[in-house]
């Protein structure tokens, strides 16, 4: 049996290392991640989950983990931006609000499939121009749902969580570690 993450996120990497896990493998999926007309985050977010950890090639034993985060302001999902404007965009539409983060795993071994989703919630203070341009300037906001990644420079902006905080950084590890053990795999270095 190998263990396979299907992401290339170093955030998932390293969260997985923190419980002794570490990937025989990485393979990323290529899946079309356009949201359907009137998607809801939450099915988005597991949809997407799903289709990936589908699309990730495998041995018949091997184990294969996804995971997607999305960032849910009401209905609206804010996806990874696509450039330093969309990201601006985002930061002041959550500034001073509330905003869920979504991040839902999926386990695959076989034809088994195992799968969470966990929903935190994130306040965001009211930014500054000096703030968010000071933020964007940093070049973290890319690749991250929301425009921002909380482990990072954009944890000053957020007061208060509810919820994962892993999860919000993109693997929840207490649900992630419990759908790698019905898995099968070996958790805190384990042989």
């Amino acid at each position: 049996m190998a263990f396979v993450l299907g992401s290339g996120s170093p955030r998932r990497k390293e969260l997985l290392g923190q419980i002794g896990v570490v990937p025989d493998h990485i393979r990323a999926p290529d899946i079309d991640e356009t949201p359907t007309s009137g998607e809801l985050p939450r099915p988005y977010c597991q949809r997407m989950a799903r289709e990936k950890v589908a699309a990730v090639q495998a041995d018949a034993d091997d184990v294969v983990l996804c995971a997607d985060t999305t960032v849910a302001l009401g209905r609206r999902i804010l996806g990874k931006p696509a450039d330093a404007a969309e990201a601006a965009a985002f930061l002041w539409a959550m500034s001073g609000r509330r905003h869920r983060v979504v991040t839902a795993v999926a386990v695959r071994r076989g034809d088994r499939l195992w799968e969470r989703d966990v929903v935190s919630t994130v306040r965001m203070k009211v930014l500054s121009n000096d703030e968010v341009n000071g933020y964007l300037a940093t070049g973290d906001w890319q690749g991250k749902a929301g425009g921002y990644g909380i482990q990072g420079p954009a944890g000053a902006l957020i007061p208060w969580i509810s919820g994962s905080f892993t999860g919000i950084v993109g693997l929840p590890l207490a649900e992630t570690a419990g759908l790698l053990n019905a898995a099968g795999v070996k958790l805190w270095g384990s042989t």
